[in-house]
């Protein structure tokens, strides 16, 4: 039995007589899709349809919990199968923050401010031993995907063995000012792409979504997915002032961030470039192992946002003359093609 009518069947069996309808929501870059089931009076719910054999759905059904407890707004389980990798979920809406800011860049401000209020109420929700750490293993893991899948499958290229002593060298670097900093919740893709426009009749919250790789790790990898995105870039102006009134607000509230804005901007940068390693990696991988083309489109963003880290640190000056060399005359000294 193919999985789509599995999906049909099992509603039909949960719901039987109700005259449900069932309709795609999203997909996203796993192997989970979401439906949309709606009943004649109009009342809506989400189905998550996640493979057992390729998904886990109890990570899901854990860190909605947390949420819960933090009162924040994100997909309450109503009902479960996890031997058929099904969760019924409460919607949230249909308007997702980055169609919401693609169709109007002027709201950018109205809808992210919120966003902050948000991602502190998160993180002061935090306890140690509750989600997975975001330990040294995880971040290296994360790191050998640039190497494997961007320079080696995308780009043809089989690194030199000086390069790979340099890459060694510069993600030792990077997992150190990780590891060395406080530590929160952390969402692990707190991107505009996974964040909802959910209106009350007072105010606007933001609901989160695609939760289930949390972890307790560095509290700046939040805000730095966050203004760092992989499908919308801001000026960095307005990066700043967005940071600027997360530091402030974290502090107020007895965040462990750092008290020099400074020393904080910096291991957020550096978070930054650990991510965006990680990302033109994972989007290659989608592309030539999973057959989901379009996240190479985003690449020379992910990029962009590389080189304007590695430019700023002395530590990162070999990186940034690899992506020069990366980007140039691939056959210079220190690479071949494969």
């Amino acid at each position: 039995m193919s999985r789509d009518q599995l999906v049909n069947d099992w509603v039909a069996q949960r719901f039987p007589e109700q005259s449900v309808s069932l309709a795609p929501a999203s997909a996203d870059a796993s192997f989970r899709r979401y439906f949309r089931l709606t009943w004649p009076d109009g009342s809506t719910r989400i189905l998550m349809d996640a493979p057992p054999d390729k998904e886990d759905c109890k990570p899901f059904i854990h860190v909605a919990g947390l949420l819960a407890k933090a009162k924040l707004a994100a997909p309450r389980v109503l009902d479960q199968d996890l031997d058929q990798g099904f969760l019924v979920l409460t919607d949230l809406g249909r308007i997702g923050y980055l169609d919401a800011l693609n169709a109007d860049l002027s709201l950018a401000d109205t809808l992210m401010r919120p966003v902050l209020d948000t991602l502190v109420q998160w993180q002061l929700s935090s306890t140690a031993a509750t989600l997975p750490p975001y330990d040294g293993t995880l971040l290296r893991r994360e790191l050998d995907l640039f190497p494997e899948w961007y320079v080696g499958r995308h780009l043809g290229i089989e690194l030199a063995d000086e390069d790979k002593v340099m890459l060694d060298r510069t993600f030792k670097f990077l997992i150190n000012s990780a590891l060395g900093q406080p530590k929160v919740f952390v969402h692990r893709d707190f991107m505009p792409r996974n964040l909802m426009v959910v209106e009350s009749e007072e105010t606007l919250t933001p609901g989160i979504i695609d939760f289930q790789d949390a972890v307790y790790g560095p509290i700046t990898y939040d805000v730095v997915s966050l203004f760092r995105d992989a499908f919308i870039s801001w000026e960095e102006e307005q990066e700043i002032d967005w940071v600027v009134r997360y530091w402030e607000k974290a502090r107020a509230a007895g965040l462990p961030v750092r008290e020099d804005f400074g020393v904080f901007w910096r291991e957020y940068e550096l978070m930054g470039l650990q991510r965006h390693l990680k990302v033109l990696g994972i989007f290659c991988r989608l592309n030539y192992r999973d057959g989901k083309e379009k996240y190479i489109e985003d690449l020379p963003r992910f990029i962009n946002y590389a080189r304007k880290t590695a430019s700023r640190y002395l530590q990162l000056k070999p990186l940034q003359n690899l992506f020069d060399r990366l980007e140039g005359n691939t056959e210079q000294i220190g690479y071949r093609y494969k």
